[in-house]
């Protein structure tokens, strides 16, 4: 018996060997590797002799002025799309989940803008607000709204406005499905014992439905976040950091020191920053929603 069990341990081990290995080349290593460049002096002049610098690029990343815009930038699009897709994909949600047929086909219609390629969604919203776009066609010569055009992606808060804009279209259909899901797994005995105390359905709603699906909430509110802190097709490919760095994010910043200049080591500690910010946020949501649950 004891044999056929440290046998099996064996197979067992065999069996996970590839996926454990593969985990271990393509994540662990390359998270190790960053953390190494970031203590390093590591850029197009000094590709070949790396001389370690300790801190210096972490020093660097906090006193830069572009940094500073790029993570407030990111901050605020978090800040507004996050709550802007969890309060849409809920309300729809609710919605959906209250009428008996059609579900199905407006689950689809909502998920479609999610599969959806960002870069395609990006360049139409671009073509839309552009100063020679489609929006400003409208307002001056169709609807003769306004005598000149809107310069809409000229401005730091104006890009900003409609990647988030774009940001929040795009991310409805992924909380309508998840919230619908936890919607159809609270009991029904709990709603007809509401009805019978007289409760209306804004009480049901939050006094049964959103102590229910506590749990669902916190996973999008966690996954959300750290997609926020993630965007980056949408601000490359619409506005890429103009005017004048304005409309960065950690990301592109990022990407724009990483492949622009090739400073690795700068980019290398910037990713561990946000990396740390994000591990930060997350405990506090969670602390947040565990203080939340205690108090009910």
């Amino acid at each position: 018996m004891e044999l056929r069990s440290k046998r099996n341990r064996i197979q067992i081990g065999l069996l996970l060997l590839p996926g454990v290995a593969a985990f271990a080349i393509f994540t662990i290593y390359p998270i190790l590797k960053l953390l190494y460049m970031s203590f390093l002096q590591w850029d197009l002049g000094s590709m070949f002799e790396h001389s370690f610098i300790g801190f210096q690029n972490y020093a660097r990343v906090l006193s830069d002025e572009t940094f500073h815009i790029a993570f407030v930038n990111t901050l605020v699009y978090t800040l507004v799309t996050v709550p802007g897709q969890m309060v849409l994909g809920l309300l729809a949600a609710v919605l959906i989940n209250s009428i008996p047929r059609f579900r199905v086909t407006f689950r689809v219609i909502y998920y479609l803008p999610v599969i959806t390629s960002w870069v395609i969604v990006s360049l139409i919203f671009r073509y839309i607000f552009n100063t020679e776009g489609m929006l400003n066609y409208l307002l001056t010569n169709v609807l003769q709204l306004s005598e000149a055009n809107i310069r809409w992606l000229d401005t730091r808060w104006g890009g900003l406005s409609v990647a988030m804009m774009l940001g929040i279209w795009k991310g409805v259909g992924w909380n309508l499905v998840v919230f619908l899901a936890a919607l159809q797994s609270v009991p029904q005995e709990l709603y007809e014992s509401a009805a019978i105390d007289g409760c209306g359905s804004f009480s049901k709603f939050f006094y049964i439905t959103l102590p229910s699906i506590k749990s669902t909430i916190l996973f999008a509110l966690v996954m959300l976040t750290i997609g926020g802190f993630n965007v980056f097709t949408s601000i490359k490919m619409i506005t890429d950091g103009k005017p004048m760095h304005q409309t960065e994010v950690v990301l592109t910043w990022m990407y724009n020191k990483a492949f622009t200049t090739g400073d690795f080591g700068y980019a290398a500690a910037l990713s561990f920053i946000v990396a740390v910010t994000l591990v930060f946020l997350a405990i506090l949501q969670f602390k947040a929603m565990k203080k939340n649950n205690d108090a009910s």
